[in-house]
């Protein structure tokens, strides 16, 4: 086992080699040695604001505010723009709260979402993040204001297709408001998996809202990202991952079926704006992997 500082030296050389720059932090959920890079720094969350808001949700539900069964009917054209998810519907569609919290973590979508964040309020995200003592996280757009603030800044139609900005220069990107953690959803990767082993604890809210959120988190599907570098059916990772030109995000809980648990953030910003470039998905997992090692072979459970 190496050390800290070769593990980290690892990690950014594998960065280097795939064209990102890393922001990262891992712990055990139980506490303990922990490994970061840029831990403290802030960074673009892109999608990963929707744990905050799941957790707002399932903290209204179990207080009684929220009856998560209740039915909302989406119709066609209805939020933002989506490759995915109720966007692509062409019909009229009625799930219930749960449901659309379900699709808001596990294919991230973006039209529920915004309704799911129109029912608990910006306002009330904000409280919850002052309560847990997360003050470098914030959400202060939902998806369509978010996705807006790249048609403003760019002059162009934007509908969430990130093959449309892929031979923007640096220069271009730099100016989007969407990429400035000062300007949008931000966190940073401590505070992120703070929050991961606070819902893992149940002390994020009850413990029925937090088993709520953990099964949300329980139904992330894409496998190409941070549970790329967990191999085997000893292993499960909860997750949300995080996507915006040039940002490839993934937060998570990693937990091994012979012990041990720990929250993963693993945050990048690529050279460029090529969407598809799947050494960069597969790079998460990878320092995912390394981190939770490290963690492993220095006590940490």
């Amino acid at each position: 086992m190496g050390t800290r500082e070769d593990t980290i030296a690892e990690i950014q050389a594998e960065a280097a080699r795939v064209g990102v720059r890393v922001w990262l932090h891992a712990q055990s959920v139980g506490g303990g040695p922990e490994l970061g890079i840029g831990a403290e720094d802030p960074v673009v969350t892109a999608s990963v604001f929707k744990v905050p808001v799941a957790v707002e949700l399932a903290r209204q539900a179990a207080a009684g505010a929220i009856d998560l069964a209740e039915q909302v009917t989406v119709r066609p054209g209805e939020g933002p723009p989506s490759p995915y998810g109720l966007a692509t519907f062409p019909h009229e569609t009625t799930l219930s709260w749960d449901a659309l919290a379900g699709l808001m973590i596990s294919v991230s979508d973006n039209v529920a979402t915004d309704i799911v964040l129109g029912k608990v309020t910006k306002e009330s995200v904000k409280t919850l993040l002052t309560v847990l003592q997360l003050p470098g996280t914030a959400v202060p757009a939902n998806c369509a204001e978010l996705l807006h603030t790249v048609v403003e800044d760019l002059g162009i139609d934007y509908e969430d297709d990130e093959r449309a900005l892929s031979d923007l220069s640096a220069e271009q990107l730099s100016c989007l408001r969407a990429l400035d953690p000062a300007q949008t959803c931000r966190s940073t990767p401590a505070e992120t998996t703070r929050l991961l082993a606070m819902i893992w604890r149940n002390e994020a809210a009850s413990p029925a809202a937090c088993a709520d959120v953990r099964r949300w988190l329980g139904g992330q599907v894409w496998p190409h990202r941070l549970r790329s570098g967990f191999i085997g059916d000893d292993v499960r990772v909860s997750g949300k991952t995080g996507t915006l030109p040039t940002v490839r995000n993934e937060v998570g809980v990693v937990e091994f079926d012979g012990g041990g648990r720990y929250a993963v953030a693993v945050f990048t910003r690529a050279v460029d704006a090529r969407s598809q470039v799947p050494a960069r998905d597969a790079f998460i997992g990878y320092a995912g992997a390394k981190a939770v090692e490290w963690l492993r072979g220095n006590g940490s459970a």
